[in-house]
């Protein structure tokens, strides 16, 4: 499915009537104050100009307003990525919007059925078609979808560990490479590695989580992933390092691992676990690990309130970015952990609030890579994709209506 038909509804109102509807929907605002420009058109206001939270929307075609009302947030990011609209500060933006959505919420989902019969319809048989393949080959497709895109790409912007998840700033204007690192030796400190120890990794991004480990902690690691790219760079990567003799990178999908393990550590990969797989997950981690081990888990969260309407919604993200993914919640983790595994939670701290720097400094880095990606064959709407989410995901976590934990389970055996 092209970007197009994953943005595009396939029956939208007229730009006036959608415009008009819009602008109603925005006369509410009290979180922002909102300045919509558009050739033609005296300049709109919306919310109190003292707001601390300020934006500016400048329309370029009319079709976004069409666009909008009819996909939502999908709607919204996709007519960005084809330049119809811009905003002269995107993450704003989105958190005016988010502070709009408690009080429309119901009106605008209501609206959204009565006015897209079609593309509901065509959204329910597209999930239907995911949610039935064979999993570890549907599984297997989604991730290569965003990971498989370009090691180069991924490096225009992440730092130097090509760490891909939230980072840790310990102190006030730590670079993103530190609060990398403190990230993964924080995990590492808190399963209480020790040399000789043998620890299995699921999900290994570009493998600085395993290199780390096995360098600073002496111990043993196996580590997975069903990336094709990051399974290369992630061998290299231990190659160059001389480790081959204590790390083993697999491609090979989390189900089919075997052995057990003293210490396990999945780092946000659980967002792309289809909830209905959520105790299938927790189950082969407590399988493959020691009775006495412990398990570090690291994952983007949705509040409880918001999980179930948000497993069966598209947003822009699940829709554009990642296809399959599915953020839980930390009641919907621990539901799992008591119905399918023997573990418990012995810790678990929310570092929510080192995501939004997280974030930016990955947008600022791709801006000032624009030229390089480019030269990599990835257009304006890729990059403007990129834009549009990075700021959305931004946006989410300042306004907190997505987090990110760290926590730590332990098996039956396991003594302090």
């Amino acid at each position: 499915m092209s970007l197009a038909d994953r943005g595009a509804s396939r029956r939208a109102l007229p730009p006036a009537l959608a415009r008009s509807i819009i602008q109603g929907l925005l006369h509410p605002l009290e979180k922002g104050h909102l300045s919509i420009e558009e050739a033609g058109r005296p300049t709109r206001t919306f919310g109190p100009a003292g707001a601390g939270l300020k934006a500016t929307i400048t329309v370029h075609r009319p079709e976004a307003w069409s666009a909008t009302l009819g996909g939502g947030s999908v709607g919204l990011g996709w007519s960005f990525m084809q330049g119809w609209w811009d905003a002269d500060d995107l993450t704003s933006l989105v958190r005016i919007l988010i502070g709009l959505l408690p009080d429309d919420r119901g009106r605008l989902r209501r609206l959204g059925r009565s006015l897209a019969p079609l593309s509901t319809a065509a959204q329910t048989v597209t999930r239907a078609g995911r949610e039935h393949r064979d999993p570890l080959h549907r599984d297997r497709l989604n991730i290569r979808a965003h990971y498989d895109l370009s090691n180069e790409f991924f490096a225009a912007f992440l730092d130097p560990t090509m760490s891909y998840s939230c980072g840790y700033f310990e102190e006030p204007g730590a670079s993103l490479e530190e609060a990398s690192v403190a990230k993964i030796d924080r995990l590492c400190r808190m399963l209480r590695l020790e040399p000789g120890q043998h620890l299995l990794e699921i999900g290994t991004g570009w493998g600085a989580l395993a290199v780390h480990a096995a360098t600073h902690y002496e111990v043993r690691v196996t580590t997975t992933t069903i990336s094709e790219r990051q399974y290369e760079y992630a061998r290299g990567l231990v190659a160059e390092r001389g480790l081959s003799d204590r790390v083993t990178v697999l491609d090979l999908d989390y189900r089919r691992l075997t052995g057990r393990f003293d210490r396990l550590v999945s780092v946000e990969m659980i967002e792309a676990v289809d909830w209905r797989q959520h105790d299938t997950f927790f189950r082969t981690c407590a399988r493959r690990l020691a009775p006495d081990g412990l398990m570090a888990l690291q994952a983007i969260v949705v509040s409880d309130q918001a999980y179930e309407r948000s497993k069966r919604k598209d947003d822009f993200i699940r829709r554009v970015i990642f296809p399959g993914g599915c953020l839980p919640s930390v009641t919907a983790i621990t539901r799992s952990l008591t119905s399918a595994t023997d573990l418990r939670v012995i810790a678990l701290e929310d570092i929510g609030a080192h995501y939004p720097p997280t974030l930016s400094a990955w947008r600022a880095n791709l801006h000032a890579h624009r030229d390089r990606v480019e030269a990599m064959g990835f257009d304006a709407a890729f990059q403007r994709m990129w834009e549009f989410y990075l700021s959305y995901c931004e946006g989410g976590f300042l306004e907190r209506r997505v987090s990110d934990v760290q926590m730590v389970m332990a098996g039956p055996d396991w003594r302090p």
